[in-house]
């Protein structure tokens, strides 16, 4: 186990806002950066918390997202009723291999890669686990880069909805399951944001 001690043993504060690293204060004077004037803390008030109820909300979001219709097609002689999964088997079908497999990986696989890995993120700090905190770290950062391209999810089902043929006597609209499929993507990242990764080095130094 590495003895390499932490930022905060050594009296070190990061700045949530311009990530600056410095000196923490003594106790009576302030936490605020010395650059931003933005405060301090040691670790993000109620992290875990914020972490766990955002995460809550999105899983249960995650099935009507994909259970409920995303898109209403109505002509003149019918009316269809596509949710995300039978829009990935529409594309399989007609031959769109590449777009169905993006489709599928953006609107199912990815968030619920995300959800999983915040989970297991925040349950080792809920458990105080000590298990290799490196490896968590590089988990966060991949969520985090994620995070980065979660809008695409949106993007892909609006691809989806404008490769559906419809003749000039039809009309597309977007079903109960786009907003609760919005509202994963951004309770998604609200959460991912809401975790402190500094957390994840706390039960390491308890026990050293």
């Amino acid at each position: 186990m590495s003895t390499t001690p932490t930022a905060a043993q050594l009296g070190l504060l990061a700045c949530e806002v311009c990530r600056l690293v410095s000196r923490a204060p003594a106790p009576d004077s302030g936490a605020h950066c010395p650059r931003c004037g933005a405060t301090l803390h040691t670790r993000k008030p109620a992290s875990l918390a914020r972490t766990w109820a955002f995460l809550i909300a999105a899983m249960i979001l995650y099935i009507p997202a994909n259970t409920l219709p995303i898109m209403d097609t109505s002509s003149l002689f019918e009316t269809q009723r596509d949710t995300i999964l039978s829009g990935v088997v529409f594309l399989w079908d007609s031959g769109s291999f590449i777009l169905a497999t993006v489709v599928f990986v953006a609107s199912i696989v990815v968030p619920l890669a995300k959800m999983i890995v915040l989970m297991v993120l925040a349950g080792s700090v809920q458990l105080r686990s000590t298990w290799d905190p490196r490896r968590r770290a590089r988990l966060y950062r991949m969520i985090e880069f994620v995070g980065r391209w979660s809008m695409l999810d949106i993007y892909v089902v609006t691809i989806l909805v404008a490769l559906v043929q419809v003749s000039t006597l039809a009309s597309i609209h977007a079903g109960p399951a786009a907003a609760a499929f919005g509202a994963v993507v951004v309770l998604t990242m609200f959460a991912s944001a809401s975790f402190d990764p500094r957390l994840t080095w706390d039960a390491l130094g308890e026990e050293s």
